[in-house]
């Protein structure tokens, strides 16, 4: 079954940097796009950035361009979010997703993932 963990959250003043890691496990196709999503207290979930799989391309929403990096780790298994320059605007549960055959585009669209992590919270003070 396929599934994905994050990790990596905390507590950050601001100006500061986390560094988010998902681990991806069960795919049976190496084929597809995966994300990071963040729903801020009392707001909808939104695209925060997403990678492709297969051509490396990457997607980030405009509010974190520029300060947010996604990447897949050495272990292709596993993709990172380096979060630099972080504000309180950036307080959210982040969570990892990913998706069966046919899904995943467009990348930054929650409706297109299925399988989705627990999440992990990030608190960035002032």
């Amino acid at each position: 079954q396929a599934q994905v963990v994050e990790s990596g959250g905390g507590s950050v003043e601001a100006g500061g940097s986390l560094r988010l890691s998902c681990v991806t496990s069960g795919f049976t196709s190496n084929a597809r796009y995966i994300a990071w999503f963040r729903q801020p207290p009392g707001k909808e979930r939104e695209g925060v950035a997403a990678i492709s799989t297969t051509s490396g391309s990457t997607y980030y929403a405009d509010s974190v361009k520029d300060r947010f990096i996604i990447s897949r780790g050495s272990a292709k298994t596993t993709v990172d979010l380096q979060m630099n320059d972080l504000t309180p605007e950036d307080t959210a549960m982040y969570y990892c997703a990913s998706h069966s055959i046919g899904g995943g585009w467009p990348p930054l669209i929650a409706t297109r993932y299925n399988i989705w992590g627990q999440g992990t919270q990030v608190t960035v003070s002032a």
